[in-house]
């Protein structure tokens, strides 16, 4: 489908043009200042057009497969459709869906969660009817035992764009602090005995196959050249071990220090939207803010927001004094740089038309229409999911 968008503020890599974007077959082959009267056009009345969002990190699949504690949707592909939604309605049109395959101490309900999302994902694929362009993101808890099982079948999925290394174990990274696993985990209601013998059995689960489930994972991806992400990066030593397995991206340091190390590593550091915009971590963890302050974030995911990478953009934009371009580009052409997707992430003639308009309501930003290649919301072939 062809679309001419006008009359736009154009959010480009390091400027914003007053001017017009020509969409064709899905791409874009004009981006040019000044207004167009040609019959058809669509005049945005002086909305922002920016690239659609990239998204890297999305747990938002879960909520729709599990609504409730303990209560799964009948129909998981109803559930992909309903997360599509809410991607597309937040202004992102490519979407790494994070999977988890790891227990914590869940019981088979992580297990569960992962064979629903990765079966549903892929049927949804099929059908031609997603509005937004969605691939894998793996998440690879190293310190369960069956982790590489759980990995096997799905290392070689077209889709999957992105795996990451993490660490929960109590003791370890996020959770240095013992306390902070308990008070993470709340709802397991656990009292000292009980939390003291649940962080026994992980670190000793963790002590007999940490080390060897990490190098086969980072094994696995080298041989295949599918980017690697470090979850939670605490300290130096963390950073130098990424460094050394060639990682390329650090999600959600947790200090000030390791963000740094990983700058001097030329690793990219992805921080959450909702740590911007709620003014910090949720966790106790390094703001956002001042990593962005110190010139030390690349790429912003929703995490569990989905709304979060618009608001973030306009509160690192206004609150930070980050020109807007170059805030756009932490959700467009820095996270698509990231997984190797260089035919998206800006507003340039080749790339695709992923776009979304925005309008600023009394300070509030809202996405207004989003279009994946082209195409907005109402139509039945949105995307086929081909790069």
């Amino acid at each position: 489908m062809n679309r001419i968008l006008t009359n736009a503020r154009v959010v480009l890599p390091g400027e914003i043009l007053r001017g017009t974007v020509v969409v064709e077959n899905g791409r874009i082959t004009a981006v040019d200042s000044g207004n167009t009267a040609i019959p058809g056009a669509q005049d945005l009345d002086g909305d922002y057009l920016l690239p659609g969002f990239v998204e890297l990190h999305t747990d938002n699949l879960e909520k729709e497969l599990e609504p409730r504690p303990g209560v799964f949707w009948p129909d998981p592909v109803a559930s992909v459709l309903a997360h599509d939604a809410q991607m597309a309605g937040a202004g992102i049109t490519t979407v790494l869906d994070a999977v988890s395959l790891g227990e914590y101490h869940d019981g088979p309900k992580r297990s569960r969660i992962m064979d629903l999302s990765v079966k549903a994902i892929r049927k949804a694929r099929t059908m031609g009817v997603l509005k937004a362009d969605h691939r894998l993101h793996l998440r690879c808890e190293y310190s369960d035992p069956r982790v590489l099982e759980m990995l096997a079948p799905h290392v070689d999925d077209e889709a999957l764009l992105l795996v990451s290394l993490m660490d929960h174990t109590p003791g370890q990274r996020q959770f240095t602090d013992p306390a902070q696993y308990r008070k993470f985990f709340a709802k397991h209601s656990w009292n000292d005995e009980e939390f003291e013998a649940v962080s026994r059995r992980l670190q000793a689960i963790r002590e007999d196959c940490a080390g060897p489930n990490r190098a086969a994972i980072v094994a696995l991806c080298r041989e295949r050249n599918i980017p690697l992400a470090s979850h939670d990066d605490t300290t130096g030593e963390h950073v130098a071990m990424a460094r050394a397995e060639q990682v390329a991206i650090s999600e959600f340091p947790t200090t000030l220090h390791a963000a740094t190390e990983a700058r001097k590593a030329g690793i990219a550091i992805v921080m959450g939207a909702p740590n911007v915009v709620r003014g910090g971590s949720h966790s106790g963890n390094v703001a956002a803010a001042e990593l962005a302050e110190a010139g030390l974030l690349d790429i912003l995911s929703s995490d569990y927001v989905p709304g979060s990478l618009l608001s973030g953009v306009f509160v690192l934009h206004r609150a930070l004094g980050l020109p807007l371009s170059e805030a756009v580009s932490k959700v467009s052409r820095n996270p698509a740089r990231a997984v190797g997707l260089d035919d998206r992430g800006a507003i340039a003639p080749g790339l695709r038309g992923d776009l979304l308009r925005v309008r600023v309501v009394q300070d509030v930003p809202a996405v207004i229409e989003t279009w994946c290649a082209g195409n907005g919301p109402a139509a039945s072939d949105i995307t086929r999911n081909a790069a």
